[in-house]
């Protein structure tokens, strides 16, 4: 995933509150952003795996069609 598409998406899951973000020094010594996920983003990850394992079957469904 590109720099350009990461913080945006991070950024919509955090006004969802999917998310939530604190700054803190790397170990570097410079200010970094830390995103947790909220109890909110588990309930959503949860929801978005069962939908992307129904198409994941879905599709195996139809490909072992297409063998016969």
């Amino acid at each position: 995933m590109e720099e350009g598409s990461l913080y945006p998406a991070l950024q919509r899951m955090q006004v969802k509150g999917w998310v939530e973000s604190e700054m803190k020094k790397t170990s570097t010594g410079r200010q970094g952003r830390y995103y947790t996920i909220t109890t909110a983003g588990r309930r959503q990850l949860r929801e978005e795996s069962a939908s992307f394992l129904r198409s994941v079957e879905a599709t195996s469904r139809v490909l072992r069609g297409a063998e016969s």
